[in-house]
């Protein structure tokens, strides 16, 4: 496995001290300990928001309640047959109706590269975002049928890379933003959590592959993708749950008439997880995920399936 670069993009180091500064001050100011139940403000996903690791839910980060800030840094990495990919990121939340994040991915083509010409080929992709809570309260209104509902932002920058000349015969560009709506229901008594999330997106592989598609008549236009999580509390610090997140499948068609058949085909991303947040400040995430076919043309088109891991500290 090609060794992983550990340097921050510029702007996510930044904000990564700012949250370990603002992270110190509200470690007395914020009443952290009169703050929200355990598991209820969710993880930190691959893309910096909270909620599971690969869709957002319409919690606003952190341990923070109305009338206070918080702020929450996490690490993760996911590591399947042939690829891996590392996450840092950092999110603040504000009075419990707003939610800033910044999160890099960098995404580790390792062998496969080879196969692109590319050998330790990395793409590293910046990703900032914005959720606003729009309705709703999760815990207050737990035993109602009304969900907390957020809708929130993400706008996704790869960086320059070896596969630029690529992505710009496909047709697709290296940036776009996608807009969401979260829906989140606790079932407190029950135990269950459940969210939707509906994703207008032009993002191929989560905007690893670029965004959109022209060649060959490709549909260029925004997606709407669904993503679902149902979660179940075995405890007060422990979940176990399931996630669904649907992937565009443009580019198959911009290479089919690249001349690589079915080589661009994406699959619809899947895991199983269990959550474990000791207390207020702290989680770790543990997944099971099945990412389905990513480029396989470089992979003999096996299943990306493997194992995710994250931790996030919080105030």
């Amino acid at each position: 496995m090609n060794h992983v670069s550990h340097r921050l993009h510029p702007a996510l180091h930044r904000l990564t001290c700012a949250a370990a500064l603002a992270a110190t001050l509200c470690a007395t100011a914020a009443h952290a300990d009169t703050g929200k139940l355990l598991l209820t403000s969710g993880v930190s996903t691959i893309e910096g928001a909270a909620g599971g690791g690969l869709t957002p839910w319409a919690v606003i980060g952190s341990g923070a309640t109305e009338g206070e800030l918080g702020v929450s840094a996490f690490v993760s990495r996911a590591h399947t047959q042939d690829y891996g990919l590392n996450v840092i990121g950092a999110a603040v939340g504000i009075h419990d109706r707003v939610e800033l994040s910044l999160a890099q991915q960098n995404f580790d083509t390792g062998v496969t590269g080879t196969g692109l010409g590319l050998p330790g080929l990395h793409l590293k992709q910046t990703i900032i975002g914005a959720k606003w809570r729009v309705a709703g309260d999760a815990v207050l209104d737990s035993d109602t049928l009304m969900p907390q509902i957020a809708i929130g932002f993400q706008h996704k920058s790869l960086d320059s890379s070896g596969l630029d000349g690529t992505l710009t015969a496909l047709g697709a560009k290296r940036s776009g933003t996608d807009v969401y709506v979260s829906a989140t229901k606790l079932f407190l008594a029950q135990g269950i959590v459940v969210n939707g999330t509906l994703r207008a997106t032009k993002a191929n592989q989560n905007g690893l592959l670029g965004f959109g598609a022209t060649l060959g008549g490709a549909d260029d236009s925004v997606k709407l993708q669904p993503e679902l999580s149902v979660a179940y509390l075995l405890r007060k610090d422990v979940a176990v749950g399931v996630e669904y997140r649907s992937m565009s499948n443009r580019l198959q068609r911009a290479g089919q008439a690249a001349g690589l058949g079915d080589g661009l085909k994406s699959s619809d991303w899947k895991d199983i997880f269990i959550a474990w947040t000791p207390n207020k400040h702290s989680s770790l995430t543990l997944a099971y995920v099945d990412l389905g076919q990513i480029v396989p043309a470089t992979t003999a088109n096996r299943k990306q399936t493997g194992f995710y891991l994250s931790a996030q500290g919080s105030f």
